[in-house]
């Protein structure tokens, strides 16, 4: 199957599953016979720290990093980390943030020096994104994947609304046959649902800004 080259650069904190989130569409891409190649920079994740994955789709890819200015989507599983990448985006690119906020240890020094410190939230994030791009789409994930049962799945929520644009030429049974591979038995049917309401999401906000699947 050929498709046009298309960029994805995924980045949240430790904890969040970003590496179980590319895997899963990594195994998706190779059951839909599409080439994809990732580049995975880890980062401090056995501290909260910053994590960001390159995943590259197309024939003709040859490098697994995301040139600057070359990413098409930032998937962000947590909001300050959107902003962190933005300089990766294309002009006109998508933004698909997780409206939550994990605020480094350093701010808690601003906060002692003085109480009235105001910590940056997600519609400040939003707020700066968007003049950068106006396609920006905020996502509560994690609330929705308490919804399911399960605020593992918060990874999978994100995926779901992913996977409703149109430039992404994943088919929904592939994605849907490797999540039921890569995750525990036991969370297959929760994560499956997770995907589902973050498709629905997707549908509510992103939707209106860009193409998406009907």
């Amino acid at each position: 199957m050929t498709v046009k080259e298309f960029n994805i650069l995924m980045c949240g904190v430790g904890g969040q599953g970003l590496v179980m989130l590319s895997k899963v569409i990594g195994d998706a891409c190779a059951r839909a016979g599409i080439r994809a190649i990732t580049g995975e920079q880890h980062g401090l994740s056995q501290r909260s720290g910053s994590i960001n994955i390159h995943l590259r789709i197309g024939e003709q890819i040859r490098s697994p990093l995301i040139p600057v200015g070359g990413a098409d989507v930032i998937l962000a599983l947590e909001a300050l980390e959107a902003l962190r990448c933005v300089e990766y985006l294309r002009d006109d690119g998508i933004v698909i943030m997780n409206s939550r906020v994990q605020h480094p240890v350093w701010e808690t020094e601003s906060h002692v020096k003085d109480e009235k410190a105001k910590s940056f939230s997600a519609e400040d994030v939003k707020t700066r994104l968007l003049r950068v791009t106006d396609k920006v789409a905020a996502l509560n994930a994690l609330d929705i994947a308490k919804s399911v049962g399960n605020p593992l799945t918060e990874n999978i929520v994100m995926l779901g609304a992913l996977s409703t644009l149109e430039d992404l030429w994943v088919p929904e049974g592939a994605v849907v046959e490797a999540i039921r591979i890569n995750v525990p038995k036991k969370a297959i049917d929760v994560n499956l649902r997770a995907l589902k309401l973050g498709k629905g999401a997707a549908h509510s906000d992103l939707c209106n800004v860009v193409k998406c699947k009907e």
